[in-house]
């Protein structure tokens, strides 16, 4: 008689946990340091201001790297409140409805924020 350790259990699903998570602490990293960027910027001697504002985002350095971190953190929203509306929203079209509202909503923002970004 043979011995059967464990269950026979159907793994099924989406399988990006680990995927997910890498890409939540990538974007989560690119942020900080986005922000620790910015604020050496902020901090550099001189009057606050628009003009001064607008100059740290002329360099075409800093918009690449401001466009980035709009995608990042465009990303790194999906991503959790994608997982939100699997975990806890059950009627499939209802989270269907809220992950494509969640989606245009997202992509909305980023572009006017790239479209604010480009302005300057």
């Amino acid at each position: 008689m043979a011995i059967n350790y464990g269950s026979k259990r159907l793994v099924v699903g989406a399988h990006y946990g680990l995927r997910d998570w890498l890409a939540q602490r990538i974007t989560a990293v690119l942020m900080a340091l986005f922000t620790v960027v910015l604020l050496v910027q902020v901090l550099l001697p001189g009057e606050m201001g628009y003009d001064k504002w607008a100059g740290i985002f002329a360099a075409q350095w800093m918009k690449f790297l401001t466009f980035t971190v709009i995608v990042a953190l465009a990303y790194h929203a999906w991503v959790g409140v994608r997982d939100i509306w699997m975990d806890y929203i059950k009627p499939v079209g209802l989270r269907l409805a809220l992950q494509v509202f969640s989606i245009v909503w997202l992509v909305g923002c980023a572009g006017w924020a790239v479209q604010v970004l480009w302005r300057l």
